[in-house]
């Protein structure tokens, strides 16, 4: 059965890497510029340990419960984790034993609480702020948001707060493609937008130079765009079973 889902995740990858050569050929950007994150959330630590043989380095999970375990169990693998999810403040010492880049960072508490437990385990976590390109500009973002992310007004004050913390290091942004405002249904413009935001990051901070936008059904979208990171689960990995 390991060499039958073996070769799944060999052909999967296989036409990612083609999906991803393709686009950024069209756009004029070198492969180099895009490195694929693999979201292996729901996915055993087996499939882990198998994407690692076929030359994955990077990976991400959205969820502490499941994400510590799976990082310990793979912990002698050359892989740098990804902590993709909303984040509670509750969470923030187990996954800064493990992860070394938190995409999810959208408030001050966090950066907060994050720098004081990275200081505690002697780490630096890279730092992305998750931007929601889901409300109107100039309106404010409702706490209670389900997916998360800090509205592009805010998003110098977060990255200054973040620069700023011991333990942490400023990398760049996030998005997820909004399903709902004025980008819902325009993932090239809602990821242009992104871009934007980096650019004007790095007038302050110009080692904070990752993008991270775009998954299974809009990579080629993402790579357009400008990003440097693109995080796939489905296309890899499979169609997830349902939870429940």
């Amino acid at each position: 059965m390991t060499d039958d889902r073996r070769t799944q995740l060999a052909d999967n990858l296989a036409r990612v890497e083609d999906r991803i050569s393709t686009a950024c050929a069209k756009a004029g950007r070198p492969r180099g510029e895009v490195t694929l994150i693999v979201v292996t959330k729901t996915y055993p630590a087996s499939d882990v340990r198998l994407l690692a043989e076929l030359g994955v380095r990077q990976v991400a999970e959205n969820r502490d419960q499941e994400a510590a375990g799976k990082a310990a169990e793979c912990a002698d693998l050359p892989l740098t984790w990804h902590f993709v999810g909303q984040l509670q403040t509750n969470k923030v010492r187990s996954v800064a034993r493990y992860a070394g880049i938190v995409q999810s960072i959208d408030r001050l508490r966090l950066v907060t609480a994050l720098s004081r437990e990275a200081v505690r385990a002697e780490r630096e976590l890279g730092c992305l702020i998750q931007v929601a390109l889901d409300v109107e500009p100039g309106r404010a973002r409702r706490d209670t948001a389900d997916r998360g992310g800090v509205s592009p007004e805010g998003v110098a004050e977060l990255g200054d707060a973040i620069a700023a913390a011991q333990g942490l290091r400023l990398d760049g942004v996030m998005t997820v493609a909004p399903l709902a405002g004025p980008y819902a249904g325009r993932q090239l413009a809602a990821f242009e937008r992104l871009v934007e935001i980096s650019s004007d990051l790095r007038a302050t901070h110009p080692a904070a130079n990752m993008v991270s936008a775009g998954m299974s059904a809009d990579l080629e979208d993402a790579v357009a765009a400008g990003a440097t990171h693109v995080r796939v689960g489905t296309a890899v990995l499979g169609v997830r079973p349902r939870l429940g």
